[in-house]
Order: C-alpha cells, then sequence, then structure tokens
C-alpha cells in the first residue's frame, strides 16, 4: 500500500478526497497542513457534510475533525491498544514535527510506510490494445484517458510520488501521437515525461525489453500502460532483492467459479463424482515485474517474444523467479472495456 493514498494536502476537496478514500478503501483520510498533520477526515464525515448541503468542491478540512488521534514514534507500540480503547480503525504514526510516517490498522496487519524507492520504471506501451476497440482506432492505448489524466499519467505520477524519476516507455502503435502527446506541456502537468523506445516491429510483451540492453544496468519495474496497482512497492522490491530472483512477478490470488456443474469419471467412463458449479483458486501474473538486467541477455534481438517465453526459459535455466502476492482489489486492469469502468469505478471517477 503506498501512504500518497492515505494523507492529502489542505486543499484537497471534499470530492478529491472521496476519491483517495476510494482507492484506498479504509475508510480514512489524512490531511496535512504543510507536511504536518493537521486533521482526518472519513466516508462518514464526508456523507454527512453533504447530507447538511455542503458542495463537492468544498474543501474537505472544513468538515473534518481537527484533532485527530496519533501517535510519536517512540510509542508505534502503543497503536493496536489506542484504536481498541478509542474505537477508531486507524491510527498515524509522526515524527517530533507531526510528519506521519506511517499508519497502523485495527482491521488488517498492514502498517502503511513512508519509504522512498529509487528503481527506474519501464513502461510497456508497443500493443495495440485490440481488446479496447473501437477507442483504440483513435487513440494508442497510453493515451486513453481515466479521468482528467491518461492512464499512462496516472501510472507515472503513482511511481513519481514513491521517489521513481527515471521513466522509459517502450512504444509501437501510434508511437508518434504518444510522443507528441508528451512533447507539450504548456500547463506543466506533468510530474516525469518518458524517455522513449522505438519499436520498427511488433515484437511482443517481451521482444521490445531487448530493446533495453545497455539503458537499464540496474533493478527495474516494467509495468503494463493499463493496470494500476496499490501496494507496498518497497515490501515488494525488498523481497525481490532477497530472493536472488532474476525476475519477480506481481501476482494476485483470484477465484474463479465454473457456472456448471461439472463431472469426474473413470477410465471406463463411468461417474465417479459430481461437483456443482466448484471454485478454484489461482494465481494470475498482474503484468507488473521487477527485473534484474541479467533478464534482458536471455531475449533474442529483433524476435517477437512474448515475456512468459523469457520467463520460462528462465526457469529452464534454473534461474530464480519469485512472485509478489497483492490482493486482488489492489490491482486495477483497464485491458478491456468492462473492467476500464471498474477501474474508473474503484477510482472514484465518474
Amino acid at each position: 500500500m503506498v501512504l500518497d493514498n492515505y494523507i492529502s494536502s489542505d486543499n484537497i476537496t471534499l470530492k478529491e478526497a472521496m476519491e483517495l478514500i476510494n482507492i484506498n478503501a479504509t475508510g480514512n483520510l489524512f490531511i496535512c497542513e504543510g507536511n504536518s498533520l493537521y486533521a482526518a477526515i472519513s466516508d462518514g464525515d464526508i456523507r454527512r457534510a453533504i447530507i447538511k448541503g455542503a458542495s463537492i468542491n468544498d474543501f474537505a478540512y472544513k468538515y473534518a475533525n481537527k484533532n485527530p488521534t496519533f501517535l510519536f514514534e517512540s510509542n508505534a507500540h502503543e497503536a493496536e491498544r489506542v484504536m481498541r480503547e478509542k474505537s477508531i480503525t486507524a491510527v498515524p504514526i509522526v515524527d517530533k514535527e507531526k510528519r506521519i510516517v506511517e499508519i497502523r490498522f485495527a482491521l488488517k496487519k498492514d502498517i502503511v510506510k513512508s519509504e522512498k524507492i529509487t528503481v527506474p520504471v519501464v513502461i510497456m506501451a508497443g500493443g495495440k490494445g485490440t481488446r479496447l476497440k473501437p477507442y483504440t482506432d483513435i487513440l494508442p492505448k497510453p493515451l486513453i484517458p481515466i479521468g482528467d489524466k491518461t492512464i499512462t499519467e496516472h501510472i507515472i505520477d503513482k511511481f513519481f510520488k514513491l521517489g521513481c524519476s527515471s521513466f522509459e516507455m517502450i512504444v509501437n502503435y501510434k508511437k508518434e501521437f504518444i510522443k507528441a502527446y508528451f512533447s507539450e506541456d504548456p500547463e506543466h502537468r506533468f510530474l516525469a515525461v518518458p524517455r522513449f523506445v522505438e519499436e520498427n516491429e511488433y515484437l511482443g510483451t517481451g521482444g521490445g525489453l531487448s530493446l533495453l540492453r545497455g539503458r537499464e544496468n540496474s533493478t527495474f519495474f516494467l509495468t503494463n500502460c493499463d493496470i494500476l496497482i496499490d501496494t507496498d512497492y518497497a515490501s515488494a522490491l525488498n523481497k525481490h532483492k532477497e530472493s536472488g530472483s532474476i525476475i519477480t512477478m506481481i501476482c494476485t490470488e483470484r477465484q474463479v467459479t465454473i457456472p456448471y456443474g461439472t463431472v469426474d469419471t473413470d477410465e471406463d467412463g463411468f461417474v465417479k463424482a459430481i461437483k456443482e458449479k466448484p471454485t478454484f483458486k489461482m494465481v494470475t501474473n498482474t503484468g507488473f515485474y521487477i527485473i534484474e538486467p541479467g533478464f534482458l541477455e536471455k531475449i533474442p534481438l529483433d524476435t517477437h517474444v512474448d515475456i512468459t517465453d523469457i520467463i520460462a526459459l528462465c526457469i529452464k535455466d534454473g534461474e530464480k523467479v519469485g512472485t509478489y502476492l497483492v490482493d486482488e482489489s489492489d490491482w486495477m486492469d483497464m485491458g478491456q472495456l468492462e473492467e476500464m469502468e471498474r477501474m474508473k469505478e474503484k477510482m472514484g471517477i465518474i
């Protein structure tokens, strides 16, 4: 989980507060004045304010608790007791200047910490986005808007706030359109502008990575251009490094229900058992990876190949391939039209 999803500046509106609370899914948001804790607001506070006639464009701090419960770092061990005694679900831990350094939760054991990371980020954006037709007949997938920003801007902004400042984007389909979009920024709205790596032919989800040889010489993040994941990236990075993996796949566990009764038979075709609409748990690839530069050396040049084929080759060669599990609710995917609408809903974008 990302600390920035749980805190905001004091000029945030009720609408923006609702969007952040919807993303963090804890019902809480902490408001800072400058860098110091100032107030706290909950989804209940916002509902009550709107019922009483507040505009969604009003500043959230007007309706927030100006005396929120908090603990200094030296007393962080008391968080569970304090939440239980005060019947609250979250408590921020602050330093001497009342800057939030982490947040403890009552309903789950997660701890959200402020930890900057500076890993390069590569965005795979060369595909045609056929599953998003007819949108992609006009716009390349990286420029499809999710609210008032393109999906690529959402991705870059998320990583930039974590401390990442180096971005590369592998482009092909409508690449001149993508490059032109990022070349002009008269309103200075882009937090960071990616460098472009251009495919001359469609090389698949893995082949394009061969173009990064000599460009990425350290551990880097690799993400599809149509996903957003809310997780503890520092924890994922630490696990990757500790495991010694050449690549770590960020995965989620999903339940899949077969909408029919299934039949098990023996060798002679006689029924042994019937299961009505069985449910299976599967570990699913989200399309986000942490990669070592040695992985790039395994990719053939100028060859169409998928990244999963290269991962299979790594396993065959005895390389370690790790996984890091995130909650299914923390994975937002806009690869298909229905999923894009669900992403907007999760982000509070109407």
